[in-house]
């Protein structure tokens, strides 16, 4: 995952911010800054809800 949370629970950040950086996180991703799965080469097959190819 790109993003930790844990700042809630050790009190560095608040409900709002995490959420407001999660956010910008989501934003420069749908904007197209690369993840850093992407960038390890772990981007394309990571959620295949489907099973690709022939299926018996």
């Amino acid at each position: 995952m790109d993003y930790d949370c844990g700042g809630i629970v050790d009190g560095r950040l608040s409900i709002a911010q995490a959420g407001e950086a999660l956010f910008q996180l989501m934003l420069a991703a749908a904007s197209g800054t690369r993840t850093k799965s992407e960038l390890n080469g772990l981007g394309d097959n990571e959620f295949v809800p489907w099973q690709l190819g022939a299926v018996m």
